[in-house]
């Protein structure tokens, strides 16, 4: 998935008489102050390296906006950029609304009322399980959602043609009751009068944002998923640089922890996506299971470093980036993402809906979760 830039937000200027420093003190006193500024100044070191974090950001605003492969299928061929025709261009996204200024909190304690198999080395920092009662939103503390066919945005049909309108609604995202969040793609009641690029809108879906709300940065990042069937179904679990407002799309990066298209029934895509390397030109590379990806529940995930990110699935590695995979080009994965959850319909990478897609189809979310390295 790939998403444009969405402007800064306006400062307002303020209503009260500006301060003017030093008005009304004696320059004596001005000397002292100076001087002893300088020499708490002169005591502070060199910043540290940024550590793993998980940041959970408060805003006063909530913004609109899986059978396991075997090891005989593990891809073994050097991982290459993914043909023009398997993804959007590279001036495909959406322009956002502005969000606030993010406040920054402090990190997340993590669940603890359920089972964690941690891996070696890893510990549990940051989950969603999705626990809760049937029909309840999902948590509005970590998940926004982004409404709309993205005209409002400045990129109809989400800059890649897709066909559906998202909402904030729990017919398109839900709480199951059984520890798992579902998102719906369902076809367009009339009655609604949903308008979209192409004319009266053909389907609803759901896209979830955890920005301003939760932001990571290194580690291993893992969702437990099920995905819809049927050809033009188009679900993903994506990251987006945080600071897309600031610098704008591809210059944020885009991780593409999981793609999936219904047409494609045995594949799963990881990408990424920054400055000279973005749309079609994205390096990315493509895992065919031995049965359909929609059969059963499956684990995606990335281990993230400053230098290196690399793609699972089920434990298995199908995929590495570095620095030299982007060279000359820059390397913009070494700051705090976002994450997204959506499920698109048709599209450029979509394709078109089949008679094999009977809806309502659904992309099951059992958790998401971050570990970090160390105890």
């Amino acid at each position: 998935m790939s998403d444009d830039n969405r402007p800064a937000p306006k400062q307002q200027a303020g209503k009260d008489r500006p301060f003017r420093p030093g008005a009304g003190i004696a320059p004596g006193v001005v000397v002292v102050v100076i001087l002893a500024l300088s020499v708490l100044l002169g005591a502070c070191g060199s910043p540290t390296a940024t550590a793993p974090t998980t940041t959970v950001v408060s805003s006063a605003n909530t913004p609109s906006p899986a059978t396991n492969p075997t090891t005989t299928n593990q891809p073994t061929t050097p991982p290459v950029p993914l043909s023009p025709t398997a993804r959007p261009t590279a001036t495909a996204g959406p322009t956002y609304t502005p969000y606030p200024t993010p406040t920054q909190g402090p990190p997340p304690s993590p669940t603890l009322n359920f089972n964690v198999t941690e891996r070696p080395g890893y510990k549990l920092v940051w989950s969603d399980e999705f626990d809760g009662a049937a029909g309840s939103p999902p948590n509005p503390a970590t998940w926004g959602h982004e409404i709309g066919d993205g005209t409002a945005n400045g990129n109809r049909g989400w800059g890649n043609n897709e066909l559906e309108y998202y909402t904030d609604s729990t017919e398109n995202a839900a709480l199951d009751g059984k520890g798992n969040l579902v998102i719906s793609a369902r076809k367009a009641d009339p009655a609604a009068n949903l308008n979209c690029y192409y004319g009266p809108c053909q389907y609803t879906s759901a896209r979830l944002i955890s920005a301003n709300k939760v932001q990571l940065t290194y580690g291993r990042i893992e969702a437990r998923l099920k995905v819809p069937r049927g050809s033009g179904l188009w679900p993903a679990f994506w990251a987006l640089g945080s600071n897309i407002n600031q610098v704008g799309w591809p210059q944020s990066g885009e991780i593409d922890i999981m793609e999936y298209v219904g047409r494609q029934p045995n594949r799963v895509f990881g990408t990424i996506h920054g400055p000279g390397y973005s749309g079609a030109n994205g390096f990315g590379k493509t895992y065919d299971l031995p049965g359909a990806v929609a059969d059963d529940y499956h684990v995606f995930a990335i281990e993230w470093e400053q230098d290196q990110i690399v793609w699972y699935i089920d434990n298995k590695v199908y995929h590495r980036a570095s620095p030299p995979s982007v060279s000359p080009h820059k390397w913009v994965f070494n700051q705090p993402f976002f994450l997204l959850l959506n499920v698109a319909v048709g599209g450029d990478l979509g394709g078109p809906v089949g008679t094999d897609a009977a809806f309502p189809q659904t992309l099951t979310v059992d958790y998401v979760r971050q570990y970090q390295k160390g105890s």
